[in-house]
C-alpha cells in the first residue's frame, strides 16, 4: 500500500476556495482504480494551512492518477508544499 500525506500551504483568504476548486480532482481519485481513500481538508487550527492524505493500492494506480494532476492556476495558488510518499507493508488494528 502506498500512503501519500503531507501539507500544502495557500494564502488564508484563498484557502476555502481553492479546496472548493479541488472537489472535482477529489472526486475523480476516489472514482479511480487502485485509489483506497483521498482527502484533502482545512486545517482546524492554521488558517493556511490544507492536510494531503491518500492511500493507494499499488504505485502503478498512483501514476495513472497523477498523470491528471493539479492544473497551473491551481498549482500558482500553493506557496509551499511538504508532501511525502509511504510504502507500508503491513497493516494490523491499532
Amino acid at each position: 500500500m502506498i500512503i501519500i500525506a503531507g501539507k500544502l500551504w495557500v494564502d488564508a483568504a484563498d484557502r476555502d476556495s481553492y479546496l472548493a476548486g479541488c472537489s472535482k480532482a477529489v472526486e475523480q481519485a476516489r472514482a479511480a482504480e487502485g485509489c483506497l481513500d483521498f482527502a484533502l481538508s482545512a486545517d482546524l487550527i492554521d488558517p493556511e494551512l490544507i492536510n494531503v492524505y491518500e492511500r493507494w493500492e499499488t504505485d502503478e494506480a498512483l501514476a495513472r492518477f497523477r498523470g491528471t494532476g493539479p492544473d497551473s492556476e491551481q498549482a500558482a495558488r500553493i506557496r509551499e508544499a511538504e508532501v511525502r510518499k509511504y510504502r507500508i507493508s503491513g497493516v494490523e488494528a491499532p
